[in-house]
């Protein structure tokens, strides 16, 4: 389509607006509730965490719940409302939105903002997702170890405001991209869970079939550097270097020690299982290949040195990779906001023990069946990256209506 043309026509002379969001529409913080709130049934709540892992563009259901009495005691977004996530560990995180359409309201977290206005709901939450948008709200926002903002922020950014029929036209179209994106995503998820499932079937023992030992038994000591004696160039693995997609390492940085960040500590050899103790059940894990070996990790990884004589690195790496270990790491993270694990904690973990030829023919079976199905899911995430790049293009061409200045910050 030609979309000047097409959108020039669809607004047929009309001259689109754009005003402060807080001129719109209403924001209204919810109230704190914690983790252990949370239920599997009861009346719908949103945490603000939900928002990264399990919220897009819009809901009509909700992951969790809590109980009627305490739900009675919140703030909710009603049907319409936009929830707007208001704090985050980037600036980047900030400020994104999910339409709420849902048959009742819903118990929001404080650290969210329900967002009330005549506006098309989802129409505003494909807004919010723009650049234009992130933007406007970035001077307002406060950085730390966790980056925030208030109502007063988020009603500083203007919004065009075409006739409705424009916003549900605009919806309609950006609908149709995220549709395509999704059937994608959940063919390549399928093809993920059937993978895991095996996995899980392969690593499985019942109670006294075999010996089960803790990642402490079965592991040797490692070693930090030490930077004062050493003025030699290391490749540098953070926890952005590992990708949770591959569980390869997908970028590092070249350090000294002159410039060597504070938690560049831990050294590396072949075959060493590094495991992200920061939010640690999205599992983020890698094994250290010869391109890796002898360099720095970060103090955010825990090491696992495998000791030949009773284990096999991999096995430690595909156990690492099991639902039974993300199990036990929800039961032992602390941390509401920035959950994280010990490296005592992460080795106190029991696994099972066959003879190291059973875990050869094992880990064998699971290569193949990893290799397997990386060939069958290899072109979807390049598909689903361009689908996303091609969403992303005509989300901002649409809603890129002649505007003002950026908002300034006062």
């Amino acid at each position: 389509m030609s979309e000047l043309s097409y959108m020039e026509k669809l607004l047929d002379g009309v001259e689109v607006e754009w005003k402060l969001l807080e001129e719109v529409g209403k924001f209204q913080r919810g109230k704190r509730f914690v983790k252990k709130d949370m239920i599997s049934e009861g009346f719908p709540c949103i945490h603000y965490g939900e928002m990264y892992t399990h919220y897009d563009i819009w809901a009509n259901t909700s992951k969790s719940f809590v109980d009627k009495d305490l739900a009675s005691k919140l703030r909710v977004a009603e049907c319409g409302d936009v929830v707007i996530v208001a704090a985050g560990e980037t600036i980047e995180d900030i400020g994104r939105g999910t339409a709420w359409l849902g048959e009742s309201s819903v118990v929001i977290h404080d650290a969210c903002f329900s967002y009330k206005s005549p506006l098309n709901p989802k129409y505003v939450s494909y807004f919010l997702r723009t650049k234009m948008f992130q933007d406007q709200i970035k001077p307002y926002i406060s950085s730390g170890k966790i980056s925030a903002i208030n109502a007063k922020g988020l009603g500083k950014a203007k919004i065009p405001i075409p006739p409705l029929n424009v916003q549900a036209e605009i919806v309609r179209i950006l609908d149709t991209f995220t549709e395509l994106t999704a059937e994608l995503t959940a063919e390549l998820t399928a093809r993920q869970q059937q993978y895991a499932y095996y996995r899980d079937e392969l690593l499985t023992f019942e109670e006294g079939e075999v010996e089960w030992k803790e990642l402490s038994e079965l592991t040797l000591s490692t070693s930090n550097i030490k930077w004062s004696d050493t003025d030699s160039v290391y490749r540098y693995i953070d926890l952005s270097s590992v990708s949770r997609e591959n569980n390869k390492i997908t970028e590092t940085t070249e350090i000294t020690a002159e410039n060597a960040p504070s938690r560049a500590k831990k050294l590396v050899e072949k075959d060493d299982v590094i495991f992200a103790t920061t939010r640690p059940t999205q599992q983020r894990i890698c094994l250290i290949d010869d391109e890796y070996s002898g360099g720095v990790v970060s103090t955010g990884y825990c090491v696992l040195r495998a000791n030949p004589s009773a284990v096999i690195p991999k096995w430690i790496y595909f156990y690492l990779s099991s639902s039974n270990f993300k199990t036990y790491l929800e039961d032992v993270q602390s941390g509401s906001a920035y959950p994280a694990v010990s490296d005592a904690k992460v080795k106190s973990f029991k696994i099972p023990i066959p003879p190291i030829s059973e875990q050869k023919r094992i880990v064998s079976i699971l290569d193949k069946f990893d290799a397997l199905t990386t060939s069958l899911t290899e072109g979807l995430p390049r598909e689903i990256e361009l689908r996303q790049q091609q969403y992303e293009y005509y989300r901002d061409l649409l809603l890129s209506f002649p505007k003002p200045e950026v908002a300034s910050h006062d």
